[in-house]
């Protein structure tokens, strides 16, 4: 090839060196595309019948792929170009920067693809979702780790390739007790918030879809990137959150086993109610509700109060949102039932005046006529 280029020279010897260098990459660029489209084509074929990922990896690695063997054509090119020695450390310097940045496209490529594939077969949306909650988060945040790490390293590759960046560097490690110290200090958060995420995915205290009563708030967790966990609330607005909160200060997960609930309805009764009756009802307004889980349904008077006893029921549902609205049916519907059939069971007021009360004349008349009232609260 050199020789053929050698005799082309001489034989256009009046076309300057640098038309002759132009020509010569026009030509490497254009052999390049067709290699790459022959290429792929072969490959196409070659993993239509493997499973997704490779499948995936082939169809989504095609510019990249692309880009990658114009920068190898272009190699070749500039070594065999009649270009002057300036000229061809400054074409070798910039293309191997680009080799670095497509090496680092195709590895953050097949991150993303491998990520996609393995997640397909864990659906959120699932009845009981612990499990792909638990994958789901763990795979997420490890992406994103070693998504920033990809790009750290070939950026700090990209930068080595300069002198004056690698004297640099070489400086830095010969006082990396000063640097160091200040680097750490200046990195303090960035580096706490990489740590804590590593941990969070490693311990799973929190998860994808988690329902989470932090700050006072209620909500699920809607997404974990590399430095902070978005919460959304039951309202619909979004708690953000650092990634150390959750490894520093204590919170309540309500789906950190399993995604199914017990809730709460407390009321109180005066104490002439049948008990029975309300435990009979209760489990009848369980047994029709379409969202109770047939797990857990239980009636009990919890404490005695000066006026009223307060009686607890406990219902369980499969979600956090399902037992909030099966709580609220069973309030509605035990106290039509109370009002309908048993009026006086809820909580009196009594106040009596005895006659031997004194009070003045123009009350006493009134007060006969008011012995024994109710006042109803």
């Amino acid at each position: 090839m050199t020789d053929f280029l050698a005799r082309l020279q001489s034989e256009v010897t009046w076309l300057p060196d640098w038309v002759m260098g132009l020509a010569v990459l026009v030509v490497v660029v254009a052999a390049g595309l067709i290699v790459h489209r022959v290429l792929y084509k072969l490959l196409t074929r070659l993993v239509a019948s493997r499973d997704l990922f490779w499948r995936s990896l082939v169809s989504r690695t095609e510019r990249p792929a692309r880009f990658a063997i114009l920068v190898a054509a272009l190699f070749i090119g500039a070594a065999i170009a009649p270009l002057t020695l300036r000229q061809a450390n400054v074409v070798h310097h910039i293309l191997l920067i680009c080799l670095i940045g497509v090496l680092a496209w195709m590895a953050q490529s097949a991150l993303h693809i491998w990520t996609t594939v393995y997640l397909r077969r864990f659906k959120l949306d699932a009845e009981d979702n612990l499990l792909a909650r638990k994958h789901v988060t763990q795979s997420r945040i490890l992406q994103r780790i070693a998504s920033s790490l990809i790009a750290v390293v070939a950026i700090a590759a990209a930068l080595m390739t300069f002198d004056a960046v690698r004297q640099y560097g070489i400086s830095l490690l010969a006082s990396a007790g000063a640097a160091g110290l200040v680097a750490g200090l200046a990195l303090q958060s960035v580096l706490k918030n990489l740590f804590a995420g590593i941990q969070l995915a490693i311990t799973q205290p929190i998860r994808i879809d988690d329902a989470l009563l932090v700050e006072g708030e209620w909500g699920n967790v809607e997404e974990i990137t590399s430095t902070y966990v978005v919460v959304r609330i039951w309202d619909w607005r979004r708690l953000i959150l650092p990634l150390s909160y959750f490894i520093e200060n204590p919170f309540q997960n309500w789906t950190r086993e399993g995604a199914s609930l017990i809730g709460t309805v407390t009321i109180y009764l005066d104490y002439g109610v049948p008990v029975a009756v309300i435990r009979k009802k209760v489990e009848e307004i369980a047994a029709a509700s379409k969202l109770w889980d047939r797990q857990v349904v239980n009636v009990a008077v919890t404490d005695f109060k000066e006026r009223t006893m307060e009686v607890r029921i406990l219902v369980s549902a499969s979600n956090s949102g399902r037992t909030f609205d099966l709580r609220c049916e069973v309030r509605e519907k035990l106290i039509d039932f109370i009002q309908r059939e048993y009026p006086d069971a809820l909580p009196l007021t009594r106040l009596e005046i005895g006659e031997k009360t004194a009070l003045p004349d123009r009350l006493a008349s009134g007060s006969r006529a008011h012995e024994g009232v109710h006042n109803r609260v």
